[in-house]
């Protein structure tokens, strides 16, 4: 029971990581943005995947899908809780799809990459009905979200041409990336499997859910958002994929949130991390 309730406790850790856009005073009225929800983008065991689709009145066409995500758990919340924490990038006109993926700890990172992969490739298909234009996609999220955030902007494909699947045959691409607090590196974390159950798979594929092993020159432009007081994911992991996508010639930029904390639990680093978001967004998208 206690082992029980200390990872009940980590991972509600890593749940607040994941809602850096969670609620909080809203400047954007719920009535200037359309909400639809539960779209699904797929199934596995009998069970759907699902987005919800946050819409401005002022819609430009850019839109950015939201890791829902912390710890690998995929939390859901009423979508109308949603629209506080989205409301910088909403303001700008930006839609904004929050991505569920199959959860921890049923299923594991390796899975949770190829949902929200999946996921992308059902956005762009579905762009015409979505009212977003498939070329002015962004991506982001904190923590296990900024993880997938990270994988879907370096490591993406082409699509399938050949599978039955329609949506399998799309692009999981990107325009631009925004990543708060990501562990980049699961070659590293094995250890931590019996703490956080996502990460108990097969260590053969964990360079494959390795953002940081994936940078090179193609990669869209990425920002990189990170609290100096990290406790959970230390600041030099940020930093060392922002100097690896640096290296490779790579738009990006690193933002160190003085004092900041895991999941940026205070109202004033949380603005300042969203207000950076939502800036890269509107300059790449």
């Amino acid at each position: 029971m206690k082992r029980f309730v200390l990872l009940l406790s980590i991972l509600a850790v890593f749940v607040v990581g994941s809602c850096a856009t969670g609620p909080q005073r809203s400047v954007a009225p719920p009535e200037k943005v359309s909400i639809t929800a539960d779209v699904v983008y797929g199934h596995k065991e009998g069970m759907a995947l699902f987005y919800d689709v946050f819409r401005p009145v002022n819609a430009d066409g850019a839109a950015v899908l939201y890791m829902v995500s912390g710890g690998w758990f995929s939390r859901w919340l009423p979508p109308q809780t949603r629209i506080a924490g989205f409301t910088p990038l909403l303001d700008k006109g930006i839609t904004v799809i929050a991505v569920h993926h199959g959860s921890a700890p049923r299923f594991k990172v390796p899975e949770a990459v190829a949902d929200v992969r999946r996921a992308v490739r059902h956005v762009r298909l579905n762009a015409a009905a979505l009212r977003i234009n498939p070329d002015r996609l962004g991506v982001f999220g904190g923590s296990a979200g900024g993880h997938l955030a990270l994988m879907l902007g370096l490591a993406s494909d082409a699509g399938n041409p050949s599978a039955s699947d329609p949506v399998e045959r799309v692009s999981n691409s990107v325009k631009a990336v925004v990543a708060f607090y990501p562990p980049v590196d699961l070659r590293r974390w094995s250890v931590f499997k019996d703490r956080f159950p996502a990460l108990d798979f097969n260590q053969n594929l964990a360079a494959d859910v390795s953002p940081l092993l994936f940078v090179d020159k193609g990669d869209p432009p990425t920002l990189i958002v990170h609290g100096s007081a990290d406790k959970l994911v230390p600041v030099r992991l940020g930093q060392s994929i922002y100097e690896a996508l640096k290296a490779a010639g790579v738009p990006t930029n690193f933002i160190m949130i003085d004092g900041g904390e895991h999941g940026f639990p205070k109202a004033e680093h949380r603005a300042q991390a969203m207000k950076a978001a939502a800036d890269w967004f509107a300059e790449k998208l």
